[in-house]
């Protein structure tokens, strides 16, 4: 297990708002949040999980929606029944605890919650209708559009009709389809509006890689997403952010222009590129041009931007700049200081604990490098970059007499290689699709 149902810092803020939200039975609503953090932790998916859908997230939209539906509350737009609906959808929206990936399958969500006896025993002591739970659920379905409202809609109206408090009732059919959008506003809100930036781009870098996104895509995904939820649902994000305290508003809307400002950036980054000439410069930098503290803590500042589960030396990694069996590859730009915004970096296999169930038949050998996850400043991402760090960073495995060379990369990418280079898979990685391969350095250069 990986924390205790008392170690999270949203539960005594959750606790404390459901006791000012005038809910009666605080002790079977706190079994539900102990109950959740417990699944949650034992199943692999709590604080740790390298994935954006994880305990944290399921928290903090929990908060964000019972702190948005008591002060709607207080201003008679829901009652106390809304209020007792909503934190229970809330805190149980992604429950799918055996998840194949990290996005949460709306249908997954509800089948196992109706099967959950525990659950179902908490939701009845509660007084409260499961199948309203799940409609609220299912309209947490992201985007509301096409297929991924089509099926959803269709399983709401049939949750709608086994229960005896919506069946028949368009009215009351019309109150919660809006309660559930209120709920799926909050959740996509929820966690980009608690912390500043550096919390919020950290979510983005999670979400990122567990889509298997390259991550060229991180700051326009985001920018996009910021774009189609206040736009597209302006009726309903304006509502929700009404219903939030002044400084939890500023953390999201600072959050929405940070990732616009980035964006921005990048745009003019590519297009000195494109337009203004500016070129990058690679090279193999010597053991005497790496033990420079400016060059550490360059390497260092850029390692930090990687997704987390992408940081294989959390406490080494200025160390391991200096072991001369590392070889570095740094990326710079054609300017006069020859800016370095890259690199590529590894050594021996044997150096290495890699992520459990990769086995791999060479270690040992002292025939293969390892190249670490290729790093960037963002921005740079997308103009070509890394294919010229791996050729290189290649070129000096291959000059050390090693055989191979094993990486992790994006599937898609490993299957394009395969056509033209001597790659193969050694493990492939669900769900994240980040897999592990070998090069046969012999072969050809990646």
């Amino acid at each position: 297990m990986q924390g205790s149902t008392n170690d999270h810092p949203l539960k005594n803020k959750i606790q404390e708002l459901l006791v000012s939200s005038g809910i009666e039975k605080i002790a079977c609503y706190n079994k539900m949040l102990n109950y959740t953090i417990e699944i949650f932790e034992t199943q692999g998916i709590g604080r740790d999980y390298y994935g954006y859908h994880n305990i944290d997230h399921e928290l903090e939209v929990t908060y964000i929606t019972l702190l948005a539906g008591t002060w709607e509350k207080k201003l008679q737009k829901l009652d106390q029944s809304d209020i007792e609906y909503l934190f229970t959808a809330a805190l149980f929206h992604d429950f799918d605890p055996q998840k194949s990936v990290d996005r949460p399958h709306e249908e997954s969500v509800i089948r196992f919650i109706s099967l959950d006896r525990e659950l179902k025993k908490l939701i009845d002591e509660a007084g409260l209708d499961i199948e309203i739970i799940m409609a609220l659920i299912l309209r947490t379905s992201y985007p509301w559009t096409g297929e991924f409202k089509q099926k959803p809609e269709t399983l709401m109206k049939e949750c709608f009709q086994r229960s005896e408090i919506t069946r028949n009732n368009p009215e009351k059919q019309s109150h919660y389809e809006e309660l559930g959008w209120f709920l799926s506003v909050a959740d996509r809100m929820g966690g980009y509006a608690i912390g500043d930036f550096s919390v919020a781009m950290e979510k983005a870098k999670k979400n990122a890689h567990a889509f298997a996104w390259p991550q060229s895509y991180i700051v326009r995904k985001s920018v996009n997403f910021f774009e189609t939820l206040l736009n597209n649902e302006s009726q309903m994000c304006r509502r929700v952010l009404h219903a939030l305290p002044e400084e939890i508003r500023k953390n999201f809307m600072d959050t929405v222009l940070s990732f616009m400002k980035l964006r921005q950036e990048e745009i003019r980054i590519e297009s000195k590129f494109e337009y203004e000439n500016q070129k990058f410069q690679t090279k193999t930098d010597t053991l005497e041009e790496r033990s420079s503290d400016e060059f550490i803590n360059t390497l260092t500042s850029i390692y930090q931007e990687l997704p987390r589960p992408l940081q294989l030396q959390k406490f080494g990694f200025a160390k391991s700049i200096l072991d001369p069996n590392t070889i570095v590859t740094t990326l710079r730009l054609s300017d006069d200081n020859n800016t370095i915004v890259g690199y590529a970096k590894g050594g021996p296999l044997e150096n290495y604990h890699l992520y459990a169930g990769i086995e791999d038949k060479n270690y040992g050998k002292e025939n293969t490098i390892f190249l670490e996850p290729i790093a960037m400043k963002l921005g740079y991402w997308g103009l070509g970059g890394g294919t010229r760090l791996r050729k290189v960073f290649s070129l000096a495995a291959n000059t050390k007499r090693y055989r191979y060379l094993t990486s992790f990369a994006l599937r898609d990418l490993i299957q394009k290689k395969m056509g033209s280079e001597n790659v193969e898979f050694v493990t492939m990685i669900d769900p994240e699709h980040w897999d592990y391969y070998r090069v046969d350095l012999f072969g050809g250069i990646v």
